[in-house]
């Protein structure tokens, strides 16, 4: 099964961290690139079990759910219905709280892993994949940090209008 994986630290708490990989709405779509529009579906909030609509902003649509949500630690999802050449789809981003230079913060690892149909054609399929999903998930990692030191973020976040 193919994976991506990307890497970054932020001088944050994992609860900030994670706090802001979560926020929704006019929040997310200030700093996430990969998205043009995304709700919940079943809920409020997020949470184990919660389905998830994702349009990303080159037009596919997925809904997913919550596989895991473990505040501040780790989230997973899994594809429930999405575009026709994934199999299966699944995600997820781990918080870890590290410290560097003296500073403490949080290592973040995202990763994403996938099977695509027809198998037949995996084997270009996933090379191709391992391209554009490895460079998405840099984009969005990287991202992800600027937000983290994004007031506006930040505020909503402690405010708990994410």
């Amino acid at each position: 099964m193919p994976q991506v994986r990307a890497e970054v630290w932020v001088g944050v708490p994992p609860s900030t961290a994670f706090a802001v990989s979560q926020t929704q709405g006019e929040v997310r779509l200030r700093w996430d690139p990969f998205i043009r529009a995304q709700r919940l579906i079943d809920a409020d909030r997020p949470a184990t079990g919660v389905h998830t609509f994702t349009r990303a902003r080159l037009g596919p649509a997925m809904v997913s759910r919550y596989v895991s949500y473990r505040p501040p630690t780790s989230v997973g999802m899994t594809m429930e219905k999405g575009p026709w050449f994934f199999a299966s789809f699944g995600g997820g981003w781990r918080f870890t709280p590290e410290e560097r230079g003296g500073v403490a913060g949080t290592r973040a690892v995202w990763k994403y892993t996938w099977t695509t149909r027809p198998a037949w054609l995996s084997p270009v399929a996933d090379r191709v994949g391992c391209l554009l999903l490895g460079r998405e998930i840099r984009a969005r990692i990287d991202a992800w940090a600027r937000a983290c030191s994004d007031p506006v973020v930040l505020a909503a976040c402690a405010a708990g209008d994410d």
